[in-house]
This record gives structure tokens, C-alpha cells and sequence, in this order.
């Protein structure tokens, strides 16, 4: 049994529900309401004592962090392959992905801008600029690195969608909800739109997620 646990509007569970989803693999889902603070509730630091999302527990195993999470997905589950044949192009893709989930993402997260905000006295102009500072400064290196490589085709590596993409769709979501202009980035978007005309990132996008009802048990 696969249980994901995860939060609509959480950018890593984002990426692990894209890779189940073109992966095929059937799970169940506890929903963590970030916002209520769920993700710190006893129960939950049960199952990961980091309190972070997503977590996806394979039978009586727990794993954490979503780059770990992919890498196990894409090792059990090979088909369809999210990393490409050979070594050099797996680096590369790992790099791409790495431009969102290393770089990227992890200074643009909610727990960030609640310590801005709770800490730092950051205002809310001053914590989305920085979210939008961020968010451009990474959009703005993959753009370079896609636009400047032949090995982009229609997706991130070839014509093919890979963990590269699986990065790439969340964190352009999250930067159209804090109003970044995603067209200064024409090789971008562009990606962003052909991985948006499938099943797999449509139905793992937070909008048809976002309804998803918490399990009370879990934030009690």
C-alpha cells in the first residue's frame, strides 16, 4: 500500500503527485492543512519527525523529502522512465531539477515567509517581493540553461517529460500565483504548457486538489 501525505498548495507534493500520476501507481492520500499548521501536530511528526511535506509511507517505510521520493519511484517503478538512457543525460536533468528543488523552492516556502514575517518583521509587500525575487532569480537560470541547450525539446531533456519537468511545473504554478510574468520566460513557459496538456500534471495541479478535505486525525 502507497499513502501520500500531502497538502494541496505544497509544491513538493506537487511533484510526487505529477510522478505518481505518470507512473500509474495507485495510492491513498492524507491531507495535511499547512495553513491550520497540521504538518507539526503530534501525530504527524509520527510519521515524519521533520514535519515537512510531502511523506510517502510504502508499507510500513516512510519516506521523506521529495527528490528522495522521486528517486525511489523512478528505481520501483520504471516505466514510464522519468530520467533519461545514459549517465550524462541524467546529470543534466538532475541538474534542471535541482535549479527548482535545491535552489529555488526551498527559499520561497511558507515556513520561510512565517519567519520573515513572525521574526524578521517582515510586512506582506516585502515578503512577496522576496518571494518574487527569488522565484524570478531561479526562473531566470533555467530559462538561460534551457534556452541555450539543443538537448531541450518539447519538455525540459528531449521530447520526452522527466524529473526535469516534474520540478519545472510547480514552481512556475507558485510563480503565476505571486503574479510573475512566467511569458519573460518564452522557453518556460513553453514547457510549462505542453506538460499542462496532460492528464498526469492537470490532475495533480493544486486547483484539482484543492478540495481534498484533511483528515481530522491527523491534525488533532
Amino acid at each position: 500500500m502507497v499513502t501520500l501525505h500531502h497538502f494541496y498548495r505544497s509544491s513538493a507534493s506537487f511533484r510526487v503527485r505529477i510522478a505518481l500520476n505518470l507512473k500509474k501507481i495507485s495510492y491513498e492520500q492524507i491531507v495535511h492543512d499547512l495553513d491550520a499548521g497540521a504538518q507539526r501536530s503530534p501525530a504527524y511528526l509520527s510519521v515524519n519527525p521533520q514535519g515537512l511535506l510531502p511523506a510517502l509511507a510504502v508499507g510500513r517505510d516512510v519516506l521523506t523529502q521529495s527528490a528522495a521520493i522521486l528517486e525511489f519511484l523512478e528505481s520501483t517503478y520504471p516505466d514510464p522512465p522519468l530520467l533519461p538512457a545514459t549517465p550524462m543525460e541524467q546529470a543534466r536533468v538532475r541538474a534542471l531539477f535541482h535549479i527548482v528543488a535545491a535552489d529555488t523552492h526551498p527559499i520561497t516556502t511558507m515556513r520561510v515567509a512565517r519567519y520573515l514575517k513572525t521574526v524578521l518583521g517582515c510586512d506582506e509587500p516585502t515578503i512577496q517581493h522576496w518571494k518574487q525575487h527569488w522565484l524570478i532569480d531561479g526562473l531566470t537560470a533555467l530559462e538561460d540553461v534551457l534556452a541555450s541547450d539543443p538537448a531541450t525539446g518539447r519538455f525540459c531533456h528531449g521530447d520526452r517529460v522527466s524529473l526535469a519537468d516534474v520540478a519545472l511545473v510547480p514552481q512556475v504554478v507558485s510563480a503565476l500565483k505571486l503574479g510573475v510574468i512566467v511569458e519573460a520566460f518564452p522557453t518556460v513557459a513553453r514547457i510549462h504548457e505542453h506538460c499542462m496538456q496532460m492528464d498526469a500534471f492537470r490532475d495533480a495541479h493544486p486547483d484539482a486538489c484543492q478540495f481534498q478535505q484533511p483528515v481530522q486525525a491527523i491534525k488533532e
